[in-house]
């Protein structure tokens, strides 16, 4: 599958690994990967980024990342569905990082990586990175490029791409930043997920 990666694509993974490091992160998650997205000039996405408002945007992004780390990886979707059911987050973040300290709910970290020379990808970054093939696949291209992977990353539920969302960034409106208006051509391509 690599093999069909552009530059741009594979500088993109290279890009996430980075910021996993600069993270001090076991692992190179989705969030890495938009990151490493976020940070590319030029081309495509970089345009349909910045369209879309994201690169002014980068420190609410962060703030929204981390306020999910924090809850354990619950968005804000998350914990209005449970507040709707009177389960309150907020409440039982607070109660046990004053229990076990501030963000005793993140994914912790080990050090492992410091014994095996690389961090893996996450189950999540993976199916990224294979969604990518099928975004590409679905739109007749042959080759992956850093703009399948940002509309695979829209593809994918969790707490990127309800990010994304919640910044006006989801699959239909990046894929019209990407190819346009009429970006589907009418031959209704498959949306990853």
């Amino acid at each position: 599958m690599f093999e069909r990666f552009t530059r741009g694509a594979r500088a993109a993974v290279k890009g996430a690994v980075a910021q996993a490091e600069r993270a001090g992160a076991d692992s190179v998650t989705e969030e890495h990967l938009l990151l490493a997205l976020l940070e590319q000039e030029g081309g495509r996405t970089s345009f349909a980024v910045t369209a879309l408002g994201l690169h002014d945007r980068r420190a609410s992004l962060d703030a929204a990342f981390a306020e999910a780390r924090r809850c354990g990886g619950l968005t804000r979707a998350d914990t209005d569905a449970l507040a709707d059911i009177g389960i309150d987050i907020g409440a039982i973040v607070s109660r046990v990082e004053g229990a076990h300290g501030e963000g005793a709910l993140a994914a912790g970290r080990t050090g492992r990586r410091w014994w095996s020379g690389h961090r893996p990808f996450t189950p999540g970054a993976k199916t990224v990175l294979e969604n990518s093939l099928r975004v590409a696949l679905g739109r007749g291209d042959r080759f992956i490029g850093e703009e399948h992977l940002l509309l695979a990353l829209t593809a994918k539920p969790g707490v990127v791409a309800d990010v994304l969302a919640e910044h006006g960034a989801t699959y239909a409106t990046v894929q019209r930043a990407l190819y346009g208006p009429d970006a589907d051509g009418g031959q209704g391509h498959a949306k990853a997920g």
